[in-house]
């Protein structure tokens, strides 16, 4: 279930996207897929692995669930994430548990060619973004959103705007938040999506990712957050996003 800001529920989900509430027919116990021609694609954009499915991973499995094409984009492959390994071992442990984490959501993944922890904006950097993007043709896409203490969030944000600008808005851009007051500065919901009936398959996929030591991350940070932002839009826990609107538009 999608809420927009002043709690209005809305039939669809970011974007425009439809989805079951709870991604459940309740009645029968299935689970409810869009048409074919509904079908849309969803790229989630994080620095690491672990930031897209602690930051959007429930949204990604009501996504995934609905029969929504969903790709988790990781800038860098956590190079400099696990202490006492080099770059290539710990490269190679977390792509490993990044593919566990979406086989939980069903996402495709796509690594990029950054370096965790020497992330850059620059020129090329700035044409890697947008040609993934060109070729991928997302409807809508989350990510970062930039103001965050960690450098790599706000790269990897800052990327994602210059791209969504230069391919003249031809999807949709929200951001999502992680470790909110700490890394994520500043942010503002305008759009909820209840993830109650997600949410262990959320902490299942964000756990995957073992080498980050995710059970007091979960337990401290991303599960207050979840509560938190239930409360604001009346559901047991829920994500937040806040929407970048084209030019001279309205959320």
């Amino acid at each position: 279930m999608l809420k927009a800001a002043g709690g209005m529920t809305l039939g669809t989900i970011l974007g425009g996207i439809a989805i079951p509430s709870y991604g459940k027919d309740f009645a029968t116990g299935s689970t409810q897929k869009v048409s074919p021609k509904d079908r849309k694609k969803i790229l989630v954009i994080g620095a690491h692995p672990d930031d897209p499915e602690t930051g959007a991973g429930g949204t990604m499995c009501l996504l995934s669930e609905a029969g929504h094409e969903v790709v988790c984009v990781y800038l860098t492959r956590g190079e400099a994430g696990i202490e006492g390994k080099s770059e290539e071992e710990a490269a190679a442990i977390r792509v490993v548990e990044s593919r566990n984490a979406c086989e939980i959501t069903g996402a495709r993944n796509i690594f990029m060619s950054q370096v965790d922890g020497r992330t850059e904006i620059n020129i090329d950097r700035y044409r890697e973004m947008r040609e993934l993007l060109q070729k991928e043709k997302p409807d809508v896409v989350l990510t970062h959103w930039p103001i965050d203490s960690h450098r790599d969030h706000a790269v990897c944000g800052l990327l994602v705007l210059d791209a969504w600008r230069r391919v003249d808005f031809h999807f949709d851009l929200y951001y999502f938040e992680v470790m909110s007051g700490t890394q994520t500065q500043m942010f503002t919901p305008t759009h909820w999506v209840d993830i109650s009936s997600v949410r262990e398959r959320k902490h299942k996929a964000c756990n995957c990712h073992v080498s980050q030591g995710m059970e007091p991350l979960m337990r401290d940070w991303h599960e207050p957050m979840e509560k938190f932002r239930g409360i604001e839009c009346r559901c047991d826990c829920a994500e937040a996003f806040m929407r970048h609107a084209e030019p001279g538009s309205i959320l």
